[in-house]
Formats: structure tokens, sequence, C-alpha cells
């Protein structure tokens, strides 16, 4: 069997003309990893909306039925930076149900990747920074539920913190957060993950990869997951609007390999998502986001998956 991948139409959603949000990037992805021999169209797994109670275990009712009915108010709205329509709010439910179902498959076959997802910003009230609903968190909290999975490592490697994870599971100890982000950069006020490692503007590739590899097998080696969730924002790269750090693409696809290799050959089972990429050439942040699924391609047949 080839690589476990997710992807639905419906991951794309009209938004006005000029919104700095890439949305058509979701589309453009699956698009190019078929175009490239990355995929194959039968190697896609469709998602499918999930249940209002699973949105609940992670948000609040309130949050969660003012946002599906569209009756949140103007700040709030203004907060995720995504005007709401009812196309968005099955986008946004359609990718939180892609995530879940990453995260069922990696348990599966040991590795499976999404393409979207990485809604981080998220609080269990209120959405921020273009993300409405914690996608990392409702799939931890459902996989748990159902007994699929007790212990948990995210590891978000998006260019920000992923502070609404960190606020979401700062008094758990079955979800262990880490986050490696830059530290001038959004958002202004951060929240405290398991471990924290804040980078400097301008950071490239060698020290980024070193800094990963100081780490990453230590956490491992002390959180012994059931399942890894990875966020695997391209943000980072040098290239990158909203980034401040210095990557290449060929550092974003080692960081990729360094991952999932250091994960896979520990026999930890990976469920992986996009995150953040922000760029005027949306062909350029589009090869950069594929460079996680040819990394993670690779990786399955490497260790016979």
């Amino acid at each position: 069997m080839d690589l476990p991948l997710i992807y639905h139409c419906d991951y794309v959603a009209a938004l006005p003309e000029q919104h700095r949000f890439p949305m058509p990037k979701f589309r453009q992805l699956y698009e190019l990893l078929i175009a490239t021999g990355v995929a194959h169209p039968q190697q896609f797994f469709l998602p499918e909306i999930p249940c209002q109670q699973w949105l609940e275990l992670v948000h609040t009712s309130e949050y969660v039925q003012a946002y599906l009915q569209g009756t949140l108010d103007a700040k709030a709205q203004r907060r995720i930076g995504l005007p709401w329509s009812p196309a968005l709010v099955k986008r946004t439910c359609t990718a939180v149900g892609g995530t879940i179902l990453t995260a069922q498959l990696a348990l599966k076959y040991g590795l499976a990747c999404n393409t979207a997802g990485g809604t981080h910003h998220a609080f269990p009230s209120y959405g921020s920074g273009y993300c409405i609903f914690n996608d990392l968190a409702i799939a931890s909290r459902v996989i748990q539920r159902l007994n699929l999975a007790r212990k948990i490592l995210i590891i978000d490697l998006d260019v920000h913190q992923g502070d609404g994870t960190a606020f979401i599971f700062q008094n758990d100890d079955s979800v262990f957060t880490f986050s490696m982000h830059c530290e001038v950069n959004f958002p202004g006020t951060k929240q405290v993950s398991d471990l924290d490692i804040p980078l400097p503007v301008g950071m490239e590739d060698e020290d980024y990869l070193q800094t990963l590899a100081n780490y990453l097998p230590d956490v491992l080696n002390q959180v012994k997951p059931d399942l890894v969730l990875y966020d695997a924002g391209v943000d980072t790269h040098v290239g990158d609007r909203l980034g401040k750090l210095a990557l290449t693409d060929t550092g974003i696809f080692r960081r990729e390999m360094q991952v999932l290799s250091t994960c896979i050959a520990a026999r930890y089972p990976v469920a992986c998502v996009i995150g953040g990429g922000y760029a005027e050439d949306l062909k350029s942040l589009v090869y950069r986001h594929s460079l996680l699924h040819r990394a993670a391609s690779q990786t399955y047949r490497q260790y016979s998956l």
C-alpha cells in the first residue's frame, strides 16, 4: 500500500479578492502531488465533517454554535481574519475531519499526511490568526475518546508558536506540546507549551536543523507517545511574508526527513498536517508544502510501512 493521503475539494472556500490568506493552495497542492507523480488519486482518503460533539471536546459549545450559525460578533470575526460564509464553515469542519482521519490512518499504517490542517491559534472560546477550530487539539481529543491512543506528542514547527494548542493542553499530561518558533513574531503574547524553543530572526538551515536535532530525540524518549501529530508549517522559509526565519527549500525538505525518520525509526506513528505558509508566489508556496508529502512518501517506502 502507498502512503495514506487526505484531501477534499471542500478544503477550498472562496475568499474576497486580494485576501492575504492563500486559500487556493490546498487544491493546487493536491494537483501538484498528482501531476509530479508524488501521489496518485487512489491513495487519497476522503474526510467527513465531524459531529459537533467532537468539536466541543476542545471548544465551548457557545463558540462552536456561534461560528456554525454565523452569529459571532464583528470583533471575534476580525480576530479570526477570515470573513464568515457557509462555504467557509464547511471548509473549516472538513479540514478538522481531515486531521482526525489522518490521525486514525497514521495509527493504522504508521504514517499519514493531510493536505490541510495546522490551525494552532484557535483557543477554546475564540479563533485567531486564520484559525477557527484547533484541528490538532480536536484530533488529539477524538483519538483519546475513541481509545486509539493515550499519550500524544504534538510537534509544531510552524514559524508561529502554537499558542492555542499550548493553552488547551497546559494542564494535561496526556498531550505534550513542543513548539519551535520564531521568537519575535505573532502571537505577541506567547502561551507556555511543554517545551518552547524560541528562535532568533534570520536563522538559517544548518542552525535550525541542529537545534531540532538537539531536542527531538530527547522529547521522543521522554514522552514515548502513542501518536505524534506533526505541524509542518513552511512559513519558516526565507521567502515567506510572515516568517522572519531563513530556511531554504532544501532545508525544509531536510527538516521533514529529519522529523519523520527520527519518529518512524523509533516506531512512533506520525500524522502530518501542512501548517502555515504565506508567499506572493503561490506556485513556490505550494511546492514548499509538497516537500512534506515527498519526504513522507520516501520515509514510508524506506521503512516499508
